[in-house]
């Protein structure tokens, strides 16, 4: 390939009455190279290629991507295409889209600014930010809620779904996303959440404090109108939505917890992350403890090596504190509505209740750690179930609610012959005359005499 100011050059020596062969030792190239860009066969810049571009046979697809959501991240992208069989790097796939052109243009996204800000140094092991994604749309049409967790030193993150983000619900997500983790720092990071911090104050709510003494961590919120201050949680909420939420195919919050499980283990932890090494001797280049540009060694320090390593390496070596053997004993309540099959779900299971209950609404109560239910109506228990694994698609019924169901199906049955549907029954002379009634004046026939007709005919007068 040629540059342009080589272009210029052969062609200025071709113009002198130069031959091909000369020129082309004039420049070192070779006469075929010379001769196809005297032709005009080749332009300066552009390298010819010996085979079709691998990305011309996915530019639909993505083209089509990026025509349904705009702001759809490259690297989803580039992993949906390698599963389609595209096998170039993600340097060249993205440099693809800029030179294509194939991303719309977003105005209001182009617009947007942001605000400087200041990288703080988080030691390992010492602090977790806490944060809630809520799911206005979800594809089993409720809205969720996602508790998500960060390491504020390594980054590593886990999350847990909810249908509310209430106290109860925060506590027993902050217990799954800890074991999720492996174990917890020695402080958590919070945006001030009612749930946790006293509102218009630093105070912790007295309703949490046992929480915090129960997995022995100390509380720190974030200082008023300083977003920014949780930054790493925040990254991390919106990587998972652009990264997995985006395209996740779901189609229960079961499912999606389990994807979110597997995607936080095999995707988000294969994070690579350049971490600084101090080095033992300093570089021959630079004086010691100084700067290349410094003789006395006072001035900006040398650049430190680096080397890659994954987010999961930086997490592993993190020194988290234990876990208490048994979360701490919150109790969850939901309200459910009873199926005309005597059901109440929950949690991807379904559980039993008096058939006389279809249509109520119950109160389910569940304590954090135990492995049973409570059912209540009106402030009294009415039955208790043991607790089926998330998302198993289970029904359990108990013999006596199944018998009582039994019972109402069977006398509610009738061996009869259904009605005929399709007879003629016009309303009887009782219901004619009930109706009349209710009409009075209005529902009289009109008198029509024929002989005023007749006078307005013939021209006679009808005063």
């Amino acid at each position: 390939m040629l540059t342009a100011e080589e272009d210029v050059e052969i062609t200025s020596l071709r113009k002198r009455g130069w031959s091909i062969s000369a020129i082309a030792r004039h420049i070192g190239r070779d006469r075929k190279t010379v001769r196809a860009y005297l032709s005009g066969e080749r332009e300066p810049g552009v390298r010819t290629r010996p085979e079709p571009d691998p990305f011309d046979r996915v530019e639909p697809y993505v083209r089509q991507r990026l025509g349904e959501d705009r702001h759809v991240r490259a690297t989803v992208l580039f992993a949906e295409v390698v599963a389609l069989g595209y096998g170039r790097a993600y340097p060249t796939f993205t440099r693809q889209l800029r030179d294509r052109g194939l991303r719309p243009h977003c105005e209001p996204c182009a617009s947007s600014n942001g605000r400087a800000h200041v990288d703080i140094d988080h030691p390992a092991g010492e602090e977790i930010q806490w944060d809630w994604l809520e799911l206005p749309e979800t594809p089993w049409q409720a809205k969720a809620y996602v508790l998500v967790g960060a390491l504020a030193h390594s980054d590593r993150f886990r999350g847990w779904f909810s249908e509310a983000d209430d106290q109860a619900h925060l506590i027993v997500g902050i217990d799954e996303v800890l074991r999720r983790i492996g174990g917890t720092p020695r402080r958590w990071r919070v945006d001030r959440m009612a749930t946790v911090i006293v509102p218009g104050s630093d105070r912790v709510q007295r309703s949490f404090a046992p929480v915090a003494k129960h997995y022995g961590v100390g509380i720190d919120p974030c200082p008023p109108r300083h977003g920014n201050r949780k930054g790493v949680v925040e990254k991390m909420i919106d990587y998972l939505t652009q990264s997995w939420w985006r395209t996740a195919q779901v189609t229960s919050m079961a499912e999606a917890q389990a994807s979110l499980d597997r995607f936080c283990v095999e995707v988000a932890d294969h994070r690579v992350r350049q971490i600084p090494v101090e080095s033992v001797e300093p570089e021959p280049c630079a004086p010691a403890r100084g700067d290349i540009h410094s003789p006395d060694g006072v001035g900006v320090r040398a650049v430190e090596a680096s080397r890659r390593v994954t987010v999961a390496e930086l997490a592993d070596a993190e020194p988290l504190l234990a876990l208490p053997a048994a979360p701490y004993p919150v109790e969850v309540t939901v309200v459910r509505t009873v199926a005309a099959n005597a059901l109440v779900s929950l949690w991807g299971n379904r559980y039993s209740v008096p058939p006389g209950l279809v249509g109520g609404h119950v109160q389910i109560r569940w304590r954090h750690g135990a492995d049973t239910i409570s059912l209540h109506t009106a402030g009294v228990v009415i039955t208790v179930h043991r607790l089926a694994p998330r998302g198993a698609q289970r029904t359990v019924r108990l013999p006596e609610h199944t018998k009582a169901l039994e019972n109402v199906v069977l006398g509610a049955f009738s061996t009869a012959r259904a009605c005929p549907r399709k007879l003629n029954r016009p309303p009887s002379d009782a219901a004619l005359a009930l109706a009349a009634e209710l009409l009075g004046d209005r529902g009289a026939d009109p008198i029509i005499d024929l002989d005023v007709y007749r006078r307005v005919v013939d021209g006679e007068d009808t005063a």
